[in-house]
């Protein structure tokens, strides 16, 4: 039958949001063009999907039945999509790298000096992506591969060490421990740390505020933080305190004059890698993560 992808993702997000007004919004869709679009789905299905209602839309009988399979089928088509962008960058010898916070090429120069010169005719571009969101092949939707400090490792995903980093508190210059020169993990648990938005990995968020020592989410937290910029903002203010590896916090020190990073001598440390997902079809993937990992057994062996 030919429905259109498009038509499947508003009925599945009208089905989980349970709301036309809510789900435009998700969307970004005005809610007349939302219900003429699942209007038009119905009548090309030859069913009703829906139960309209004061409070919003229930399923039909035959809603039910079909969600899951609408559900498979947008999947598949949106892999099917994205293994073809992952071709068609890798045809034309294009490689996307996502981050977080600074450009990776800022504390990691070898590995992408070393990349360019084995690859000449490779063209690297960089973007920036929101805080990690699980699932984690999700949040790689739109990019072949991220350098970060890896989000939770789900199934479909591969991750390639590249170097570990000593853990540093950075807090405002007015904040009690500010003049410390070095701190225990136990002297910093029970600050006020930078919070997270719900939507952000929560195994990811946890290692920001030392939760991997802690064993549970940090008790004192402060805003709610979904992009870098916000942890800078909420950092600069003078709110709360985080953890960031000992590269990161020398960006955040250039940005930020107002704030310091304290080494934490205890805690565990940071891991910078490559992280992209399994099913991704571009050759300069494998190719980058594969010098990433010549690099991490022996810095020496590229000119840095």
């Amino acid at each position: 039958m030919p429905f259109k992808r498009g038509q499947l993702r508003y009925f599945v997000t009208v089905a989980e949001e349970g709301q036309l007004t809510r789900a435009g919004l998700k969307l970004r869709l005005a809610q007349p063009a939302l219900s003429q679009a699942i209007a038009q789905l119905e009548a090309e299905l030859g069913f009703k999907l829906l139960q309209r209602h004061a409070r919003g839309v229930t399923l039909t009988p035959a809603g039910e039945i079909f969600l899951p399979k609408a559900r498979r089928a947008l999947a598949a088509a949106e892999d099917a999509a994205l293994t073809a962008q992952s071709l068609a960058r890798g045809a034309t010898g294009t490689i996307q790298v996502g981050f977080t916070g600074a450009p990776p090429i800022l504390h990691a120069p070898e590995l992408f000096a070393a990349f360019e010169e084995g690859h000449p005719d490779a063209q690297i571009s960089f973007r920036e992506l929101t805080l990690p969101r699980a699932p984690t092949v999700s949040w790689l939707e739109d990019v072949d591969a991220a350098f970060c400090h890896p989000p939770l490792v789900d199934l479909g995903i591969h991750v390639q060490a590249f170097r570990v980093e000593p853990r540093v508190i950075v807090a405002h210059n007015t904040h009690p421990l500010a003049r410390r020169s070095e701190l225990l993990v136990a002297e910093v648990l029970d600050e006020t740390f930078l919070g997270f938005h719900p939507s952000v990995d929560p195994v990811w968020a946890g290692f920001w505020s030392l939760d991997d020592h802690r064993g549970r989410p940090a008790p004192n937290t402060t805003d709610t933080a979904l992009t870098s910029t916000e942890m800078v903002v909420i950092i600069g203010s003078g709110r709360a305190i985080t953890t960031v590896p000992a590269c990161q916090a020398k960006t955040l020190l250039s940005i930020l004059t107002d704030v310091v990073a304290i080494p934490v001598r205890d805690a565990r440390p940071a891991v910078l890698a490559l992280v992209w997902r399994e099913d991704n079809q571009n050759p300069l993937v494998h190719a980058l993560a594969e010098l990433a990992g010549k690099i991490a057994e022996d810095p020496s062996a590229v000119g840095t």
